[in-house]
C-alpha cells in the first residue's frame, strides 16, 4: 500500500482530514528508536541506492530530485519531499545530478515495534518543508555529512562529542514523528487510521485500556466497555489481536511503564500509577515482558 500526502493547497484546511488526534496523538507519544544510520549524501545519478529491509528508511531531499517505485508504479520526490517505508517490501532510489538527499535508517525499539504494522508499504509526503518546516530544517542539517568526498575520518573524530548518540537518536526520532504527522494530518491515511481493529467495540475497549491503563480492568468490565457479554468478548477480543484481554492490558502497562522509566520516574511511583498493588508484582511482571528489571532497563536504555 502506497499513500501520499500533496502539497500545499489554498483551499486546503490543514488537520481538516485528520485522523482523531487522540489516536495520532498515542501511537507519535509511542515511537521511539535506535539509529541504525543516518547520512546526507550527493550520489552518483548512475547508482542505486538499496533501503535496508525490516527496518525503517527516511528519505529526505535536501536538493534535487529522486525516483523510485513501489511495485509497478513508478515515483517521484523532488526538493523538500521525504518518503518512508518500514521496509516490507524492497525498495531502491536514484537520483538525478546535483541531489543531496538524507537517508536515515531507523530501528524501532521493541516497545514501539507496533507502529511498524500501522504504516503503509510506502509513505510519500509531498512538500514536507511546507508541512513541517522545522523538522525539514532538522533533516537537511543531521547526520553525518558524506554530500563532500573523500569523507576525512580523523576531522570526524574531532568532531565528535560527548552525548552525540543521544542528541542523534532525539533528533531521528523528531524527523520520525514529524514525517508520519505530516502523512496523517494531510488526507493520506486510511479512515479510522491509527485504530487497531475495524470492530467498533473492539475499539473502544482498546482506546479505554490506553488512556487508563492503571485501571483495574478485568474481563467483566472490559466486556462492559465493548456492550458485550464476558464470553463473546474474550472470544472477539482474542480473535482480533491474538492474545488474552488480561495479556494486552499487561503488555499497554509494561510500555506506558517504559515512557515513564525513561522520562526518569520512580519505580514505586509508576507501579502505583499502573494498577499494581506490590512493586515487587510490578518489577515480576515487567521482567517477564522484558527480560529485565525496570531498574536494570533503564539503565540499559540510558547509557
Amino acid at each position: 500500500m502506497t499513500l501520499l500526502a500533496p502539497g500545499p493547497s489554498p483551499a486546503a484546511v490543514p488537520g481538516a482530514a485528520a485522523p482523531s488526534g487522540g489516536a495520532v496523538e498515542a501511537l507519535l507519544s509511542a515511537i521511539d528508536v535506535q539509529l541504525r544510520r543516518q547520512v546526507r549524501i550527493a550520489p552518483d545519478p548512475a547508482e542505486t541506492i538499496a533501503l535496508d529491509r525490516d527496518a525503517l528508511s527516511i528519505v529526505y531531499v535536501i536538493d534535487g530530485a529522486v525516483h523510485t517505485r513501489c511495485g509497478d508504479k513508478p515515483l517521484s520526490l523532488a526538493q523538500g519531499d521525504a518518503l518512508l517505508t518500514p521496509g516490507r517490501v524492497p525498495m531502491s532510489v536514484k537520483t538525478d545530478p546535483g541531489t543531496r538527499i538524507l537517508v536515515s535508517t531507523l530501528t524501532l525499539v521493541p516497545h514501539a515495534r507496533h507502529i511498524a504494522d500501522a504504516l503503509p508499504d510506502v509513505a510519500l509526503v509531498r512538500d514536507f518543508a511546507h508541512h513541517e518546516p522545522a523538522a525539514a530544517a532538522l533533516a537537511s542539517q543531521v547526520g553525518l555529512d558524506m554530500t563532500t568526498l573523500p569523507v576525512d575520518p580523523s576531522a570526524i573524530q574531532e568532531a565528535s562529542r560527548d552525548g552525540d548518540a543521544v542528541v542523534c537518536r532525539m533528533m531521528a526520532n523528531t524527523v520520525l514523528v514529524s514525517v508520519i504527522r505530516a502523512w496523517a494530518a494531510h488526507g493520506c491515511a486510511p479512515a479510522g487510521w491509527p485504530a487497531r481493529t475495524s470492530d467498533p467495540f473492539l475499539e473502544r475497549v482498546i482506546e479505554a485500556i490506553h488512556a487508563a491503563p492503571g485501571n483495574d480492568w478485568s474481563v467483566e468490565g472490559l466486556a462492559s466497555v465493548g456492550a458485550m457479554s464476558r464470553t463473546v468478548f474474550a472470544e472477539r477480543f482474542r480473535a482480533a489481536f491474538g492474545v488474552s484481554p488480561a495479556s494486552y492490558v499487561t503488555e499497554v502497562r509494561i510500555r506506558a511503564a517504559q515512557d515513564r522509566l525513561v522520562l526518569g520516574c520512580l519505580v514505586s511511583e509508576i507501579s502505583r500509577d499502573l494498577g499494581y498493588s506490590s512493586d515487587e508484582g510490578f518489577s515480576r511482571a515487567f521482567r517477564r515482558r522484558t527480560g529485565q528489571t525496570p531498574t536494570a532497563w533503564r539503565e540499559a536504555r540510558t547509557a
